[in-house]
């Protein structure tokens, strides 16, 4: 981790529309005054299970994932968020502690602002505060959508879903680095690493998916969608 000064100030960052737009000049210096900017390479751990939360987290680039880890040592993979993600809201008002780890995927550029500051422009800031609880509601959907829709799959079709957000969502095309070991599919899905190897090997000898190394191509999107979708 080091830390970084891309920013000058809140009021004039290309992100703020995100959510800080209703705040004051006053209050974009409260927030601006209790930030921080970091970089964290990939596999360092962002925050950890049990660490007492004592910010506010926003991704502004790179990828991370949230995880718990069981009393073995296994990792559950909760979610993989994305650039201008609010990577901890949906603990920051509930619990004294992070009830997840959060890890960089890749290079991570974070903004990290102490977390009495927010709270003081929450108090004072109706329009800001309506703005967080909408966001926090938007988190919680996506969250059960998601996992709904994955439990509701077979192997074949949680390893495609899992593709297909990275190559739609993620990358925003058909041919990326993959972020995750298989390992880290199988747990992001619930799925043991055999079966999740063997279902990329599936998709490979299908003509679905081809891979070299780390780097993995669609070839036939239309079928991954479809075996998404009938999986």
């Amino acid at each position: 981790m080091k830390t970084i000064n891309d920013i000058i100030n809140c009021k004039t960052c290309v992100y703020r529309k995100l959510l800080f737009d209703s705040l004051t000049d006053a209050e974009h210096e409260i927030i601006n005054g209790a930030r921080k900017e970091y970089v964290f390479n990939r596999g360092e751990v962002i925050r950890k299970e049990g660490e007492e939360i004592k910010s506010f987290l926003y991704l502004r680039k790179g990828l991370v994932k949230l995880y718990k880890t069981d009393k073995n040592g296994k990792d559950q993979i909760l979610s993989i968020n994305k650039p201008t993600d609010f990577i901890n809201l949906l603990s920051i008002f509930s619990n004294s502690t992070y009830k997840y780890s959060i890890s960089a995927l890749e290079e991570t550029y974070v903004c990290d602002v102490e977390l009495p500051a927010l709270i003081q422009v929450i108090e004072h800031n109706t329009a800001f505060a309506m703005r967080v609880l909408n966001r926090i509601s938007r988190i919680s959907d996506e969250i059960i959508e998601n996992r709904f829709d994955i439990n509701q799959k077979q192997v074949k079709g949680r390893v495609a879903h899992i593709i297909l957000f990275l190559a739609d969502n993620i990358y925003k095309k058909h041919s990326f680095r993959m972020p995750i070991t298989r390992r880290e599919v199988g747990e992001l899905i619930s799925m043991t690493t055999e079966n999740t190897i063997r279902t990329f090997s599936e998709f490979k000898k299908d003509g679905i998916v081809d891979w070299d190394g780390k780097v993995i191509t669609i070839t036939d999107y239309e079928r991954l969608k479809n075996v998404n979708k009938t999986g």
